[in-house]
C-alpha cells in the first residue's frame, strides 16, 4: 500500500507543527539543547518528512525530537508513544516472515509498513536510547532492526520494559502478536 501522495495540505500541516511542538515542550527532558524554531524551520523546508511525522502521529506513534546530529544539521525523532503504537501492531517482522506463513497471515509486516510511512525501525542501540527517556513498552512490545546473521537464521529481535529492565528478545520473523508493534524513527 504505497501513497501517491506524500504531501501534506496546509491545513495538516499546521495541525502537525502545534501537536510536535506542544509535545516538545511537555517533554523537555528529551531535548535540553534543542529549540523549537529551529526544528519547525527544518521541517517546513521538507515536507516529505512531514508527511512521514504525520504517518507516525496517526498510526499512534507520538513522535518527538530525541537527538541533533550537528555535523549533518538533522534532528531524529522517535516514535515516543507509552506502548508500541497501537495501528502498527499485529504485524509479522517482514515480507519473508509474512509469506512464510501457511495461515492465519496478518495483513502486513513491520518492515514494509515503515518503508510505506518512509521511516526505519529503532535499532537496538536507538531503542535503548529511548528507554533512558522514559519507561517505554511496559504492556507490548515493538520489533527492532534485526542484524542480518540473526534474520539469516529465520529470526527477528524486539524489545519491551519490565521489572524496571529492558529486555531484547528474539522470535522467529513470521510471528505476530496483538501487543507487539514496531516503533520507528526519522531524522529530518
Amino acid at each position: 500500500m504505497t501513497h501517491n501522495n506524500t504531501k501534506l495540505s496546509p491545513v495538516q500541516q499546521e495541525e502537525l507543527l502545534a501537536i510536535l511542538k506542544t509535545r516538545f515542550e511537555k517533554n523537555a527532558n528529551r531535548h535540553t539543547i534543542m529549540e523549537w524554531a529551529n526544528i519547525r524551520t527544518q521541517l517546513e523546508g521538507k515536507p516529505e518528512k512531514l508527511w512521514s511525522l504525520h504517518e507516525m502521529e496517526t498510526s499512534g506513534g507520538e513522535p518527538d525530537v530525541v537527538d541533533y546530529n550537528a555535523d549533518t544539521n538533522q534532528y531524529l525523532f522517535f516514535d515516543c508513544s507509552l506502548e508500541s503504537p497501537s495501528g502498527r501492531r499485529s504485524v509479522c517482522y517482514d515480507r519473508e516472515g509474512l509469506e512464510s506463513r501457511k495461515e492465519n497471515r496478518p495483513v502486513n509486516s513491520a518492515i514494509d509498513m515503515a518503508k510505506e510511512m518512509g521511516i526505519e525501525l529503532l535499532t537496538e542501540e536507538q531503542y535503548r536510547h529511548l528507554q533512558r527517556l522514559g519507561e517505554f513498552d511496559k504492556k507490548t512490545s515493538s520489533w527492532l532492526k534485526t542484524p542480518d546473521p540473526i534474520r539469516k537464521h529465520g529470526g527477528a529481535i524486539f524489545g519491551d520494559f519490565r521489572y524496571q529492565h529492558v529486555f531484547i528478545y528474539h522470535n522467529g520473523a513470521q510471528s505476530y502478536y496483538a501487543a507487539r508493534g514496531f516503533r520507528g524513527c526519522l531524522w529530518v
